[in-house]
């Protein structure tokens, strides 16, 4: 167990070390929260044009962050036979592989955190045709992510510590404090009861996008067990799609009777189970979503269908030639 929790730790270090993944933290929390100020004219959906823009957001940069995690954590391993002088100490290949996509989920949660909270603040500040930009809730956005780098950059050259870990912690506790500050903090900059005008059903809405991503990362690392980032990218991208299209290409033909659909569609992953943007943008008091027994399922449906891709990727691995 000792030796699970440290290559799980260690691959969680790793992964947040790559400046890719703190360019796609950023900037997809940035983007996020700049789709709340930009003005849609959509006939007073603007803010439900908002919160499905942001979930969308997250669940791209989710896809992306799984994919190039993924590769870089075990095909980038096998290649530099840093996998094999793992494997020659008295560690499992299972234990090994299930590791890793611990280590890799973690990641993908603190992803996922960042954009939950520019998710809530987007939705704090989305306006109709009514309002008008939050500038100054943008302005502390903004400051909070230019103090995180800052104190990055302190930690680096004065006490030599790694940049880009240190400035994805920071970014994830400044954006925290950000958003408490914006709480409490009304547009005429006066105080206000805190977190007024924020949606908070983006919460359970972004614990199913996380759901999702913990699937894609567990089929981006199975396929990283035999193929480099560009394929695996181009196998779970086409995954993606599919499944977005499972309940028309496969659903109704498996309702109707068609054996072949009856086979497939278990197999392919519907993500549309995981997408409830439309539950967002019902009236206050009318929303009737049963949350807790709709995240159960959703949960348990993660588990098995990550299991299942765990133990196919786990037989390639054990095939797998490493020398």
């Amino acid at each position: 167990m000792r030796q699970f929790i440290t290559i799980a730790i260690n691959t969680f270090m790793e992964l947040v070390r790559q400046p890719v993944f703190l360019l796609l933290t950023t900037a997809s929390a940035v983007f996020s929260v700049f789709l709340a100020c930009v003005p849609y004219f959509g006939f007073g959906d603007d803010p439900k044009l908002v919160k499905e823009s942001v979930l969308a957001v997250m669940l791209l940069a989710g896809l992306l962050g799984a994919v190039l995690s993924a590769s870089s954590t075990l095909a980038r391993e096998i290649r530099a036979g840093t996998a094999l002088a793992v494997l020659s100490k008295p560690v499992g290949r299972a234990q090994f592989f299930l590791a890793k996509f611990v280590g890799l989920a973690a990641v993908l949660t603190v992803l996922n955190y960042v954009n939950t909270i520019a998710a809530l603040l987007a939705s704090r500040m989305a306006f109709d045709a009514y309002g008008s930009a939050d500038l100054q809730s943008m302005a502390i956005f903004g400051g909070g992510l230019v103090f995180a780098y800052g104190l990055a950059g302190f930690s680096n050259f004065f006490l030599r510590r790694p940049f880009v870990s240190d400035a994805l912690f920071a970014v994830v506790v400044m954006i925290t404090v950000s958003f408490i500050v914006i709480a409490f903090t009304a547009k005429a900059d006066k105080p206000q009861v805190f977190a007024a005008g924020v949606d908070w059903m983006i919460v359970p809405a972004s614990v199913l996008v996380l759901f999702a991503l913990w699937i894609l990362a567990g089929l981006a690392l199975a396929c990283s067990t035999r193929l480099e980032m560009t394929s695996t990218l181009a196998i779970c991208s086409g995954l993606f799609l599919l499944g977005l299209m499972s309940n028309y290409l496969l659903g109704k033909p498996a309702e109707h009777g068609s054996w072949w659909a009856k086979v497939l569609y278990p197999l392919v992953p519907n993500w549309q189970l995981f997408w409830v943007g439309d539950a967002l943008t019902v009236e206050a008091g009318t929303n009737r979503v049963a949350w807790g027994s709709y995240l159960a399922g959703a949960f348990g449906y993660t588990v098995c269908y990550v299991g299942a891709a765990l133990a196919v990727g786990l037989c390639l691995f054990e095939d797998r030639e490493l020398s």
